[in-house]
C-alpha cells in the first residue's frame, strides 16, 4: 500500500483531496494544514508521495517539499496551486525537484492519474536503486575474488591456469588426451 501526504493550509481542499485519493484507491492518505506539522509526520513515517499546495502561510508549498526531499529523497513530491506564478513553479521545479504540477481546481482523474503515474515512476526508481547497489556488491565480490587470483598466481605461477577440452572436461594431466 501507497502511502501519501497532503498538504495545504485549505481544510475543505484536504478534504476534497482526501475524498479524490482514498477512497478505492489502496491508498493510505494523511493530510496536513501546516508544513511544518506534516514534516514531523514526515520524520517519523516513511511516505511515497508529497502533495503540497504552493501558497501556504508560514511554510510555502516549495519549502515543503525541499526539506521533506531532504527526509524522504525517494518520494515523489507534486505541487498543487490555484495560482500560475511562472517563477515559483520554476523554483519548485528545481529545488524540490517536484514531478509535476497540478493546477486548482483539479480534475479528479488527471490527479489520480498523475499520482499513479508519479507512484509508478518512484517504484522504478527504487529498484533501479536496488539493482545498481546489487551490480556494485556483485563486482566489490568479483574485485576480490580476482584479488585473490592474482595472489595465488604470485605465490605459484600457473596455478590459476587451466586446460579444457573440447567437450567442456579439464584435463588433469597432459598425457591423459
Amino acid at each position: 500500500m501507497s502511502r501519501l501526504m497532503i498538504v495545504d493550509d485549505e481544510e475543505h481542499i484536504l478534504k476534497a483531496l482526501r475524498r479524490s485519493l482514498g477512497r478505492g484507491t489502496g491508498w493510505e492518505v494523511e493530510v496536513f494544514q501546516g508544513g511544518r506539522e506534516a514534516l514531523e509526520r514526515a520524520r517519523e513515517e516513511a511516505f511515497d508521495l508529497f502533495i503540497s499546495d504552493y501558497r501556504m502561510p508560514g511554510m510555502n508549498g516549495v519549502e515543503f517539499l525541499v526539506a521533506a526531499k531532504e527526509l524522504q529523497p525517494e518520494a515523489m513530491r507534486v505541487i498543487l496551486s490555484g495560482y500560475s506564478d511562472l517563477d515559483g513553479l520554476l523554483g519548485a521545479i528545481n529545488e524540490a525537484e517536484i514531478y509535476r504540477f497540478i493546477s486548482k481546481p483539479w480534475q479528479d482523474y488527471e490527479l489520480r492519474s498523475t499520482v499513479e503515474q508519479a507512484l509508478k515512476l518512484r517504484a522504478a526508481l527504487v529498484e533501479n536503486r536496488r539493482l545498481a547497489d546489487q551490480v556494485r556488491a556483485q563486482q566489490e565480490q568479483l574485485d576480490e575474488q580476482a584479488r585473490v587470483l592474482a595472489e595465488l598466481e604470485a605465490e605459484s605461477p600457473g596455478i590459476t591456469h587451466v586446460d579444457w577440452t573440447e567437450d567442456g572436461a579439464i584435463i588433469l594431466d597432459e598425457n591423459d588426451v
